[in-house]
């Protein structure tokens, strides 16, 4: 029989001084946490026997989790982040907020500072041979008004499936845009059909996903951060129907509402009426409705720490 002495009270007095409690100094807030996650992390130890090859492994899993950084690329594998927006979708349904277009996750790989653009904006430096797309929209208030002046911030991966600032070949801002809705709401974009991609297959969120018999896959998608004077922030992206992992997406960012249709059309006048070179070009045309802000705080995005990018 396993002893368990996590819940005693000496370890509970123990965990208590490791977390600061019995001090006047930092933060309450903080410790609180601590204490808990020594608590939980006692328990699980108990609960699950785990060993000590067992632990020391995980620390040494940490250990290379944070130098390769992808962190964020395993709360996002792992569900958590999705679990996030579960979760700010069930207190908004208590608050009774409803309506608008859905959130879901934002990944790892925003960059700020992009360019900003009013009414359109080009996304590629014309360095990937990718099929040109025409990327366009309205953003809308809940009651169906356009809404000018909003901003739209979108990024989105190369024909590659990698993105810049991440990936040193591609130029400053590749791939990334804000762009200031027209009067009538509308934003348009030309850029280029991005590809799905996996996580890095040597990489550390690859190697827990080996351990569930997963795989690290992504459907080809968009992202967007959605902002407007008066509104609530929205923090979502877009993937494509007909994707080989449009529900198999190991982030699990596919929502409802938030499947987008890419229109291929093989027409050189129409390609060059929307500034496009050649023939063949998708056409993507994605609305967003952004909910009315409760609260000055809800208009902006959370202070997440992001990358940023001078230029």
């Amino acid at each position: 029989m396993t002893v368990k002495i996590s819940q005693t009270p000496e370890v509970q007095t123990f965990f208590q001084e490791v977390a600061g409690v019995d001090n006047d100094q930092g933060s309450p807030r903080f410790k609180q946490i601590i204490l808990r996650v020594l608590q939980d992390a006692a328990r699980l130890i108990e609960d699950l026997e785990i060993t000590d090859d067992e632990f020391w492994k995980a620390v040494d899993y940490l250990n290379r989790m944070g130098t390769n950084q992808e962190a964020g690329l395993l709360v996002a594998g792992l569900g958590i982040e999705h679990f996030l927006d579960l979760l700010q979708d069930a207190k908004d349904a208590q608050a009774g907020l409803a309506g608008g277009t859905p959130r879901t996750i934002e990944g790892p790989l925003y960059v700020a500072g992009a360019p900003l653009s009013q009414g359109e904006a080009r996304m590629d430096d014309g360095t990937d041979p990718g099929t040109p797309m025409y990327l366009h929209g309205r953003v809308f208030d809940e009651r169906g008004n356009p809404l000018a002046g909003a901003i739209v911030d979108v990024w989105h991966a190369s024909t590659h499936g990698t993105y810049s600032y991440f990936d040193p070949s591609q130029s400053a801002f590749n791939l990334r845009r804000r762009i200031v809705t027209d009067d009538q709401g509308r934003y348009r974009a030309r850029s280029i059909v991005p590809s799905g991609y996996g996580c890095p297959p040597g990489g550390t969120t690859q190697e827990v996903l080996n351990h569930l018999g997963r795989h690290g896959q992504r459907p080809a998608h968009i992202h967007f951060f959605i902002s407007a004077a008066g509104q609530r922030h929205l923090t979502t992206q877009i993937n494509f129907n007909g994707d080989e992992y449009l529900w198999d997406d190991f982030a699990y960012a596919t929502r409802d509402g938030l499947i987008g249709t890419l229109n291929f059309v093989d027409d050189a006048d129409a390609a060059k009426a929307r500034g496009l070179e050649g023939k063949r070009f998708a056409d993507l045309e994605f609305n967003f409705q952004l909910q009315a802000a409760e609260s000055a705080d809800s208009e902006a995005r959370s202070q997440r720490p992001r990358a940023l990018q001078e230029g």
